[in-house]
């Protein structure tokens, strides 16, 4: 993708696609501010990155948050980072049903969720069949996102169990995130025809890719084919939501 004279992608109206900001999008600063911004700039909702910020764990104060800036609340992405290993408890199980609780309570459709890291090996046998089985269980979506292989001195170490990629995956639903494309190599556009209905969500981002880091840079300032992709969505009437996860840290 060729960027704009400004680094900006030029607006594409997706139909129906909610176009939510990430809490993980204002770090370091706190939840409240991202529900701040998201007002200001309307956003149609905020996903909740569940982190070692007390009031991303908090169910009353994330409802109250959403009432007063009358922002919803339409995702919840589960604590499954490195940083977020003893957020709601260290049972990985438990994470994902206290993730499906608080997205019921809160009326978010979906709970974003990583593979497990190839350490926890029981958590990873029962993976894909205990996905399923939670998945019947309720309406919210559990989109399990595509993560990216560790590269050291030209080979790639798998970090992820079954895998870092979801698309051959027997997963109901997939969260296609552009930053992680970018480290990986991956085609996204490829991958999003892959995935067809199975693509319900997406963290909207971009990446250079030529190391190891997970970027996260504003779309139309990496290399990623943000604005086709976005295209693509469009034309295949996409319905599920457009989250932008970008890193700000740099920003004043």
């Amino acid at each position: 993708m060729t960027p704009q004279h400004n680094g900006a992608v030029p607006a594409i109206h997706v139909p129906d696609a909610p176009i939510t900001l990430s809490t993980a999008s204002v770090y370091p600063e706190k939840v409240p501010s991202a529900f701040e911004i998201a007002a200001l700039l309307g956003y149609d909702g905020v996903e909740v990155m569940v982190s070692t910020d007390a009031s991303s764990q908090d169910l009353n104060v994330l409802r109250r948050l959403s009432d007063y800036h009358q922002v919803p609340i339409k995702s919840i992405h589960a604590p499954c980072l490195l940083l977020t290993q003893r957020v709601w408890g260290r049972e990985p199980w438990g994470k994902l049903v206290r993730s499906k609780e608080v997205a019921e309570e809160l009326g978010a459709d979906v709970v974003v969720v990583h593979p497990p890291f190839r350490w926890q090996r029981e958590y990873a046998r029962e993976f894909v069949e205990g996905l399923a089985r939670m998945q019947d269980e309720t309406d919210v979506k559990f989109c399990v996102e595509n993560m990216f292989p560790l590269k050291a001195r030209g080979a790639e170490a798998g970090m992820y169990l079954p895998d870092w990629n979801p698309v051959d995956q027997d997963f109901p639903f997939v969260t296609l995130d552009l930053s992680h494309t970018a480290v990986s190599g991956s085609d996204a556009l490829g991958m999003a025809g892959d995935l067809g209905d199975r693509l319900r969500h997406v963290h909207l981002a971009d990446g250079i890719g030529i190391t190891n880091k997970d970027e996260h840079l504003v779309p139309g300032r990496g290399n990623q084919p943000c604005a086709p992709f976005l295209e693509k969505l469009a034309e295949d009437s996409y319905r599920g939501h457009i989250c932008l996860e970008v890193n700000t840290r740099r920003a004043a």
